[in-house]
Formats: structure tokens, C-alpha cells, sequence
């Protein structure tokens, strides 16, 4: 029988019996001598040990995570503990103006966030505030999610904003300086107005920043704008969601923030009022541009490259209005673009999609209970390109179109036909 290899390779009897035994080097190469049911293998000592070590480098990368994900929750735990709540415990009363779909959501946002707080909602509609005063639903706009018990619904200015705190501006742009002129005198002079509208007025090209303290004749009305990437029905169901507040005001954004912030809403603050709103109007104009591109099947790769230039030419006009540009980078600029842009809750991008279906758009429009802002902000936006000397290509494709001046196809031939350019 032939010896083993690991074993002296002969008798104790002989004169080699003296030498040592043989025992295998764990460094070097070992023979396996096959049997019937396995091939010969190769091993060697080197592929375990790399074995080893890529199995300590996994070991190593998730103490790592493990320990930067644990100094993220001592630092949030750190800030939460300092956090001030006293705007919120001070906070007896708030009113919202507009009973429409994102100002009955903010109603019942701020009304989950203290039983003890009164929520008003001034509506036009006597049927509607019938409906939440009786049913604690919006028979409207939400008839089947039920508003917390301190939302109270009313017809009369006065009463809405006798002893408020807070007033949340849910009024669609159009029609906020008509509106606030008609209860300007019911307003506190130091009311804190919080804009939940976004669009440019038609004809002046105003702002809500300028819409509100002319309305009311007081240019120094507290204000402050929220904005960012929010679908009322998403509110309503208490997903996570994340905002901005802007304000000149430092402290009146951080008062803000206490009121709103939440454990399903997140509430950034920033001081670039300017940004914050053109970002939030002209993201309605792109809206509609990416429902074309939806409407008449271009696809994905066409998609793509109308967002992309679009948020290219709100920034040109943004910056060149004053707006910084990490605001447009942020929630209420990129943030609300693609929520705005790609989801088919966004009324803008709904009328998009019907104006490259070959719907009429005065058909489109007189078939919608809400407010497509974007349909009168396109107008204004091009006005505003002109004044700022920037080229907007596609927005102002979409203005043609809603003009009815321009076909949806006949804009994208153009648009194609463009010069080739730098990218900038």
C-alpha cells in the first residue's frame, strides 16, 4: 500500500528511521488525492487568507456605518432636546383663507399639531362650510377624509380673523389681490401672512411677496412663504413630507417652523423669499411642458431633456431676479419640479397631458374644479424673460401653446431645430 504523504516514507526498521516527520506547511501548496466522487482540487493558504480579510473589511465598513448612523441620532437627539416649542404653546388660534384642496390639508395639518388650538377656514362656498362644520368633511374637495374636530369653517372674514396668530394665504394668485383688498380691514397690522399660493399675477407680474402688503396697504405685514414638493391628498393621509419657509424675517421663519414642523412634515428655513416663490411659479409652466411630452408619447429619453433645460431656464430667469442659486437646487425649486413634473396627482402636468392628447384647452380648463396656475403664469413668465433679457425656449413654447397660437407638435419640431449649444 503506498505510504501517505504526510507520513516518513519508511520503516522505523531502517537507517533512515531517524528522520523527522513531515508535516504539511500551511504557505505552501497541499495535494488532495482525488477520489471516484471528487476532482483534484488546488488550494491555497493565501485564498483563505483574502477570504479573511475581505470578510474584517465588511466587518470594518458596517462599524463604520454603524457609528457615523449613531452620531446622526446623538446629534438630531442633541438639537430635538433644544428645540423650542413655545410658539406652538402660545399659539391660540389660526386662520386659513381658501377652502380649496391644499388649504383644507394645512388646516388639518395645524390642527393635528395641538387639540387645544383653533383652526378657522374661511370659505366662499356655504355648502362646503356647511359640510365641516356638520361632517368635519369637505364635501368638495376631500369627501371622505375627515378633518380633525378644532377645524371650524366659516363664510365671515371678520370672525376668521378676529384674534388669530397666524394666517395661512391658500387663495389662488388671480385672485388674491381682489380677495385681500375685500377684507384688508378685518387684518391685524401685524398678522403674520403665510403664502400657500404660487404663480405670478397675469398683468403686473407680481409676486404673492408683492400681492399681499399692497393688498392690505401695510408694506410692513409680516410674511413669510411656504413652498416645496407637497400633494394636498398626500398631507391629508399624514405622509412624510418635507418643506421651506422663506422669510426676510429670520425669527418670524423659525416661528414658522415650530408651528408647522412635525412627525410627518419636515420644515426647512430659508431667507431667500425671491427664489423660494419663482421657483414655485415657474415650475407649474414646466409642469404643463412635461405633461405635452407625456401626451404625445416622445418617451422617457424626451422627458429627460425638457426637465432638464427647464430647470435650466428657471434658473437663468431665478438668478437674474436675485434668487440664490442652492434655493433652486432645493425643495421649492428641483424638490417640487420632479414631484410637479412626473407624477400624475399634479393638476399642471393633467392639463399638459390633455393639451398633447388634442384636447382644447377651454375644454380642459371648464372640466377641472381646481386651479391650474400655471395656465395664466405662463404669460407672465415670458413678460419677465423679456425684462431680464433671458431666453427661455421651452416655457415660452408653453405659452404659445396655451395661447393656441402654437400646436404641441409643431412646438417640439421647433424646440428640435434649435441651434446646437454649450451647455450652461
Amino acid at each position: 500500500m503506498a505510504a501517505s504523504l504526510f507520513e516518513p516514507p519508511f520503516s522505523p526498521n531502517n537507517s533512515f528511521s531517524s528522520f523527522p516527520t513531515i508535516r504539511p506547511n500551511p504557505n505552501s501548496f497541499f495535494l488532495r488525492l482525488p477520489t471516484a466522487a471528487s476532482p483534484i482540487c488546488l488550494c491555497a493558504a493565501d485564498d483563505i487568507t483574502a477570504a479573511e480579510e475581505q470578510s474584517q473589511r465588511s466587518t470594518d465598513r458596517r462599524e463604520v456605518v454603524r457609528v457615523a448612523w449613531e452620531k446622526l441620532l446623538r446629534w438630531s437627539r442633541s438639537l430635538r432636546s433644544k428645540a423650542k416649542t413655545d410658539v406652538l404653546e402660545r399659539t391660540n388660534k389660526v386662520v386659513v383663507l381658501g377652502g380649496g384642496s391644499f388649504g383644507t390639508a394645512m388646516a388639518a395639518h395645524v390642527a393635528d399639531r395641538k387639540s387645544q388650538l383653533q383652526v378657522h377656514l374661511l370659505v366662499r362656498d356655504a355648502q362646503v362650510c356647511q359640510s365641516i362644520n356638520q361632517t368635519h368633511l369637505n364635501c368638495k374637495y376631500f369627501p371622505t377624509h375627515k378633518l380633525p374636530e378644532n377645524v371650524v369653517a366659516t363664510t365671515d372674514a371678520r370672525e376668521a380673523l378676529q384674534g388669530a396668530d397666524f394666517c395661512f394665504h391658500a387663495v389662488p394668485v388671480q385672485f388674491s389681490a381682489s380677495f385681500l383688498e375685500g377684507i384688508a380691514e378685518f387684518v391685524h397690522p401685524t398678522l403674520p401672512f403665510i403664502s400657500l399660493s404660487k404663480g405670478l399675477e397675469l398683468n403686473t407680474y407680481r409676486m404673492m411677496s408683492q400681492i399681499i402688503p399692497r393688498a392690505l396697504r401695510n408694506p410692513r405685514q409680516p410674511y413669510v412663504v411656504l413652498s416645496g414638493p407637497s400633494f394636498s391628498l398626500e398631507l391629508m393621509n399624514k405622509l412624510p413630507t418635507a418643506m421651506v419657509v422663506a422669510s426676510k424675517d429670520k425669527n418670524m421663519a423659525n416661528a414658522v417652523q415650530q408651528l408647522l414642523a412635525s412627525r410627518n412634515m419636515r420644515i426647512n428655513t430659508s431667507s431667500d423669499v425671491t427664489g423660494v416663490e419663482i421657483a414655485g411659479a415657474l415650475k407649474n409652466v414646466l409642469a404643463i411642458a412635461a405633461g405635452i411630452v407625456e401626451g404625445l408619447n416622445l418617451g422617457n429619453n424626451s422627458m429627460a431633456a425638457l426637465v432638464t433645460q427647464g430647470c435650466s431656464e428657471i434658473r437663468w430667469l431665478a438668478t437674474k431676479m436675485g434668487a440664490k442659486s442652492t434655493t433652486l437646487t432645493g425643495l421649492s425649486g428641483n424638490g417640487d419640479i420632479m414631484l410637479t413634473c412626473f407624477v400624475n396627482l399634479s393638476r399642471n402636468r393633467r392639463v399638459g397631458v390633455r393639451l398633447g392628447s388634442g384636447e382644447k384647452l377651454d375644454d380642459i380648463l371648464s372640466s377641472m374644479n381646481q386651479v391650474a396656475e400655471g395656465i395664466s403664469t405662463a404669460g407672465a413668465v415670458i413678460a419677465l424673460a423679456q425684462k431680464y433679457k433671458v431666453k427661455l425656449p421651452v416655457l415660452t413654447a408653453v405659452a404659445r401653446i396655451v395661447d393656441n397660437e402654437l400646436t404641441p407638435t409643431k412646438a417640439v419640431y421647433e424646440l428640435m431645430n434649435l441651434p446646437q449649444v454649450e451647455e450652461v
